[in-house]
Formats: structure tokens, sequence, C-alpha cells
């Protein structure tokens, strides 16, 4: 049997809720997608409602039971695990008639595929025996989508009992997170994403399922999300040191995304891919020698052979042409396909207010915004309740949020234990710290506007699914943050899963009729922009160590302007995607020159 994923996307985590279930939509018809575990409490009642919902018996986990955090996750993992391969014996066991699962099973398949090609082969076949024959190969075919799961290194608070005293280190918030998946059924990866975390990497060398078997065979793997080869080579080799094989590093664009921003230091997508497509054969077997030395000094059973080591991408994409060319330009395995997800209630979770404004948003709804407590650039979504809600509080003197989730507390300023800076307690407190008759109203205005831009994520990113499914809603906050990359721009209305898969594969165009330059070029532009507004916030001169950033990053944007011009023949509409490029380029040109910004 062939064990390689069918399909060549995947669907990436979506926010804290918005793929919280995806695999229960998606994983029948062979697609992988990544569920976030950090948010225990909608854990437990997304188990509770599929429960309902498939007729199994619910048996509670108190929050205030030891180790509550992850049981609960891994008793959601499992009920996943369990519906989803029930759901595939039930499709396995159709028949291949007209509007059927099966059907729509091979029906998604990428055109170009072996099996695909076998399936239309089939439905063409006159021969009644043969095509039966057919149809028992195409059945031993059917695989599962992956049911992959997300933990942000960065979200790792530690955890205190009801008295106040500090709990061990592997109750943290990443720690358990990743436990509760370390102990759940499943055969899948866990996603790596937001830096680098010394105690989760050396957590996982404490679970078995981590290193190979008798066989050689990895139960769990270990995927990355990284920004550029060298950390690929940097977190690689850690991990590969502990004895565990990374199975997969998964290149995100900087900007072009959606959720949290990691902007690299000019670094585009384009020439980061081609880093992995030269040195990607000297990664994996670098990364083999060290592992394979580290199993062996810990007495375990080692690799049979040199294990798999996928490298996909994802953020910005947006046509079949860009999909085709990154896979078979870059030689990827997979492209992740996020935010048009959004608008695709079939596999996502989006309450119908918020789909409906997604789905008629213009341009501009989109931005870069400092909204996350995490101080880490946040992509948003203008028209989002959240943000009125936001608006509204400031407005009543009451500017920040209730914090009752504490995921993301990390401020000490004010407070022996952290708090968080969206939280109405902390920025009451920060306002009392810069109102001060020394300081100019002026001046205490813009700081406060910094710090109110802050916005509660915990509760905003998890409203929509239990909005969408009428469920239980805590402290009755309903307001809803929604975080899409800028890309959604350029696709308008609602679809059907049928219509974006098509849409990928080059069968159907959903796009709206807005303008778009190729995905490298917009991401170029986000960072000339994102560029531009940093050395445009430096106050007063710019000093030697700013002066150095800001030139690297320039040099950095104008190699990757090169290494673009170079490739431009691989390009949809290369007069376009040219002009763009050296307009861009030519706006380069008068950063740090002294030049007024204003020209450009």
């Amino acid at each position: 049997m062939n064990n390689s994923p069918l399909h060549t996307f995947h669907i990436p985590v979506l926010g804290l809720c918005y793929s919280i279930d995806t695999p229960l939509k998606v994983a029948r018809y062979g697609i992988s997608s990544v569920v976030s575990i950090i948010e225990d409490e909608l854990i437990e009642d997304m188990r509770a409602y599929h429960s309902l919902k498939n007729g199994l018996s619910f048996s509670p986990i108190p929050e205030k039971r030891f180790d509550s955090r992850a049981q609960r996750i891994t008793a959601y993992l499992d009920m996943m695990h369990d519906l989803v391969q029930a759901q595939i014996a039930q499709l396995t066991a159709l028949p291949f008639t007209e509007g059927s699962d099966m059907l729509r099973y091979f029906e998604l398949l990428p055109t170009s595929s072996a099996t695909r090609m076998k399936f239309e082969f089939m439905m063409k076949e006159k021969d009644g025996d043969e095509q039966i024959r057919l149809q028992e190969e195409l059945r031993t075919e059917i695989l599962p989508g992956a049911i992959d799961v997300n933990i942000m290194a960065k979200v790792d608070n530690p955890r205190y009992t009801d008295g106040g005293e500090l709990m061990g280190f592997e109750f943290s918030d990443a720690l358990s997170a990743f436990r509760g998946f370390a102990n759940s059924k499943l055969s899948s990866s866990v996603v790596f994403s937001a830096g680098y975390n010394p105690r989760l990497y050396s957590y996982v060398e404490e679970f078995v399922d981590f290193f190979p078997d008798q066989l050689g065979y990895l139960r769990k793997k270990i995927i990355l999300k990284v920004s550029d080869y060298r950390s690929a080579l940097i977190q690689g080799k850690l991990l590969a040191k502990k004895g565990v094989w990374v199975s997969e590093f998964r290149v995100e664009s900087g900007l072009n995304c959606g959720g949290h921003a990691f902007p690299t230091e000019g670094l585009l997508l384009g020439p980061i891919l081609e880093e992995f497509r030269i040195n990607r054969l000297n990664l994996r077997e670098e990364l083999y020698q060290l592992c394979s030395q580290a199993i062996s000094e810990k007495s375990k059973p080692g690799f049979n052979d040199i294990p798999e080591q996928r490298i996909s991408a994802q953020g910005g994409v947006g046509t079949s042409k860009e999909q085709s060319f990154l896979l078979e330009y870059f030689n990827l395995d997979s492209i992740g396909w996020g935010s048009p997800f959004l608008l695709v209630p079939e596999a996502t979770n989006v309450d119908n207010e918020t789909l409906q404004q997604l789905a008629t948003a213009q341009q501009d709804d989109y931005y870069l915004s400092n909204a996350s407590p995490l101080g880490v650039p946040f992509n948003n979504f203008r028209r989002s309740s959240s943000e009125a809600q936001r608006k509204a509080r400031i407005e009543k003197n009451r500017a920040g949020s209730p914090c009752y989730k504490k995921y993301l507390s990390s401020n000490t300023e004010f407070t022996p234990m952290p708090i968080c800076t969206a939280s109405r307690q902390y920025q009451q407190l920060k306002e009392k710290q810069v109102r001060t008759p020394e300081v100019s109203e002026e001046e205490v205005q813009g700081e406060l506007n910094k710090i109110m831009e802050k916005d509660c994520l915990c509760e905003g990113l998890t409203a929509s699914v239990r909005l969408k499914n009428e469920m239980y809603l805590p402290h009755k906050l309903s307001a809803v943050s929604i975080c899409p990359g800028p890309n959604l721009a350029y696709f308008s209305g609602v679809f059907s899963l049928k219509q974006i898969i098509d849409h990928i594969y080059g069968r159907d165009n959903i796009q709206n009729g807005l303008y778009r330059p190729n995905m490298f070029v917009n991401e170029l532009r986000m960072y000339v922009d994102y560029l531009k507004n940093q050395i445009t916030e430096s106050t007063g001169s710019i000093n030697d160590k700013q002066q150095r950033y800001f030139k690297k990053f320039k040099s950095n944007l104008l190699d990757g302007v090169a290494y673009y011009k170079a490739m431009l023949s691989h390009f949809a509409c290369k007069s376009n995607a040219n002009s763009e490029l050296c307009a861009l380029e030519l706006q380069l040109s008068y950063l740090l020159t002294g030049q007024p910004l204003t020209i450009l």
C-alpha cells in the first residue's frame, strides 16, 4: 500500500478554533490538517459537542483533576482518531455510485495523480470483472488525511496551584499540551511553531513514540515551522543531537501569512526555498548522522534506512500555477493553503456574521497590527466584532479585557505573577505609570494608543466555533477575533470544499476580479512597506545598531529582487512582474540614502 499523502496540499492550523475539528470534516477525503491544542477548555467542550453529535458517551474531565489539561487533549485527539477511522471504514464499504463519498474521495484528488488516473480509467472500463478488480485496488489506496496538531512554542506559561504555588515545569502550557498529544492514539505529527523552546525540545526525549521502534517506524513525528534555512539547520541539529528526527520542515512566509507574523531580516520566500532546494539532501544526511549517533548512544532501536524528510511551504499561495510551480521547481512535498479555507464552511468554523464579513471584505480590511499580547506582529481583520468591542471599551473608558484564560500572560512589569498586556488590569496600571505631570497629554495618548491596541486573543480566537455550533459561551464573551492572511483579499464569497480543491488543482478559478500580483511580488511589497515603517518609527536619529539592521534588511531585499528577476521566465505575467519588481527596487534604492521617504 502507498502510504504517501495523495493530496499535494494541507490545511495549516487556523487560529485556536477555526481548524479545531477540521480533521473530522476533511480527513475522510485524504486531506491533512492541523489542530491547535493549546486551549484545553475549548477542546473539552468540542469533545462534549462531538460526543453528543455522534452518539458517544461523554465523561467530563474537570479542570481541577490532576493533569486535566493533558488528559483533556488526549481524550479529544483519541475521539477524533476513532471517528475518522470509523468514517474511513464506512467510506471504503460504499459502492462507486453517483453522489457517494466513495466517488467524491477520488474526484477531489489531483488530476495528475496516479490514483486519480486509475480511478478515471476504472470509471470508463466496460468489462464488468475488470472494473470490479480496479475498484478493489482503489479501495486499498484510500488513506485518511493526517490529524496533525500545533503547539506555539512561545505560549508556555508556568501553571500555579489554587494556593499560588508554582507547579512543576512539565505542567506548563506547551509541555502539558505536548504530553496530551504524546499520550494519544494518533500516529501523526506535532508542528512546533513560533521559535525555539529548549524546555519543550528536551521534553520530547521522554516519549518513546518519537523514536523509531524495532522496525524503524516513527509512530509520532516532529514538524518544525521555520522562517529560513538557517533556522531549520540549527533547530534540526538541536533535536537530532537528542536522537529526535525532524520529519518535515514547514517554511512559512514571514509576512504573507495568517495569524502571528515573524518577519525575517528581509529574507524572501523564493530565495529561502532556493536554499532548501540546493541543500536539501545535505541537510537530511547531516541530521541523519547526528540523529543516528544519538539514538545509538541511548541504546535505542535505530532507523533501517535514512528516513523521509519532507519540505513544505505556505503563506500567500493563491493560484494553481503557483501551487504547481512551488512543488515542481523547488521540489516541495506539500503546499499549505490556510486563509482561503476560512471561506469554506465544510472545512472550518467561522460564524455566519464573520463569514459574511470575510466574503465581502475589501483589501484594506486586512492589515498587520500590534494587537497580540505576545509583542509579535499580528495579521488582523478590521471588521471583526472583537475589533469593534475593543474600540467600544476605549470609548467607555474601560480599555482592556477581562483576563480569564491567561495563556498570553507574560508581563511582570507591575505584578509578581505574569499578567497579559491586553488585560484591563495591565492597561490601567500602565496608564497610571505614563500619566505624570512631566509628560504631555499628546505623549501620554500616543503611548496609551500603543497599549490599547492589544486585544484578548484567548477569548476572541475561540468564540467563532461556539457561535457557529450554538455552544456555551464562557463569561458570555461573544466577540470574534480572526486573523486571515492578506492573501484572502483576492477571494470573495463562500465556497464548497469541491470548489476550493478544484481551484487548488486548476480545475476551477474562485478568485475575485481584484488584480493580484505574483505571490513573490506580493510578499516583497509587504517587506518593503514593513522596512519603510520600521525606519519611519525609529524615533530621533538612527543609532549604529539600527543602521546595521536596516542596511542588512535592505541588502537582503535587493538580493531577493535580483533572484526574482533572474527567474521571471517562470512567472505567469512576466511583463507585469518585471515592472512591479523594478518599481519596488526603485523604492528600496531611496531608503537610508537621506532622501525623504515621502517620495516612495
